[in-house]
C-alpha cells in the first residue's frame, strides 16, 4: 500500500521552492512570537495556552494541511499529469495511501516540531502544555491530510475550499456558535490534548470517546473516498 516512487515524486512536489517557503512561514513566524512573548512577559501557562492554541493549533496546522493535502495530488489533477501517474501498474488505493502517507509526514514535520519548540519556550512544557499541543497538532496532522487530499481530488479550487473550512469555518464560526465546535478538527484534537495536559488549561467542547470516533472516522471515510474518486478520474482518462 506504499510506493517509493509515488511518494519521491509527491515530497518533490510539496518541497519545491515555492511551497517550501510558504511551509516554513508560519512555523518560523510562532517560535519568533513565541520568543519574543517569553521575553517580554516571561514563562506563563495561560499566555502559552492561548498562543498555542489560537495560533498554532488553529492557524498554523490546519493551513499546513491545505497546502500539503491539497497539494499531494491537487496540481497533478489540474495540469493532467496525473494520467501519466495512473497509466502506471499501480494500484490506485496504492496511490492515495502514499500520498497521504506523505502528507501527513509534511504536514507533522511542519506542525508538530515548532509547536514543540514553542512550547518549550514559552513555558519550559509546564503542565506538560507544550507536549499536549504537541500531540493535538499530530492528531489534527491525520486528520487534515485526508480532508484536504479529498478535497484534493474533487475540485480544482481545493485550496480555497480547505481555507474556508479553515480559517472560516474553525477559526470564525467555531469561536461564535457552539454548535459548530463539535464538527472541528481542532476541538477533536484538543479533546486528546486535555487528556495529556495537567491541570484545566486545555479545555475541548467534545468528550475524548466522540473524538476519537470522529478523527478515525473522518481519516478513514476520506481516504477511501478519495480512493473512488481517483477511480472514476481513471475511467473518464480512459473513455
Amino acid at each position: 500500500m506504499y510506493d517509493p516512487t509515488v511518494a519521491r515524486l509527491t515530497y518533490r512536489a510539496l518541497l519545491g521552492r515555492r511551497r517550501a517557503l510558504i511551509l516554513f512561514a508560519l512555523p518560523v513566524l510562532l517560535i519568533v512570537i513565541s520568543a519574543a512573548v517569553r521575553g517580554f512577559s516571561g514563562a506563563d501557562d495561560q499566555v502559552a495556552v492561548d498562543l498555542l492554541g489560537g495560533f498554532a493549533l488553529a492557524t498554523m496546522v490546519p493551513i499546513i494541511g491545505v497546502i500539503a493535502g491539497t497539494g499531494a495530488i491537487g496540481p497533478e489533477i489540474d495540469d493532467g499529469s496525473v494520467v501519466y501517474l495512473l497509466s502506471k501498474p499501480v494500484k490506485r488505493p496504492t496511490i492515495i495511501i502514499t500520498k497521504l502517507t506523505v502528507a501527513i509526514a509534511v504536514t507533522m514535520a511542519f506542525s508538530a516540531i515548532p509547536t514543540f519548540i514553542a512550547g518549550m519556550i514559552l513555558n519550559g512544557n509546564g503542565q506538560q502544555i507544550a507536549v499536549a499541543y504537541t500531540i493535538a497538532a499530530l492528531v489534527a496532522s491525520i486528520a487534515y491530510a485526508a480532508l484536504f487530499l479529498l478535497l484534493g481530488t474533487i475540485t480544482r479550487h481545493a485550496v480555497i475550499f480547505g481555507l474556508v473550512y479553515a480559517l472560516v469555518w474553525e477559526a470564525l464560526f467555531g469561536s461564535l456558535v457552539s454548535g459548530a465546535r463539535t464538527l472541528s478538527v481542532q476541538q477533536w484534537s484538543l479533546a486528546v490534548a486535555q487528556k495529556t495536559a495537567g491541570g484545566d488549561l486545555v479545555t475541548s467542547d467534545v468528550g475524548l470517546p466522540v473524538a476519537t470516533v470522529l478523527l478515525v472516522g473522518v481519516t478513514v471515510l476520506a481516504t477511501w473516498y478519495a480512493g473512488q474518486k481517483l477511480r472514476s478520474l481513471t475511467l473518464a482518462g480512459e473513455e
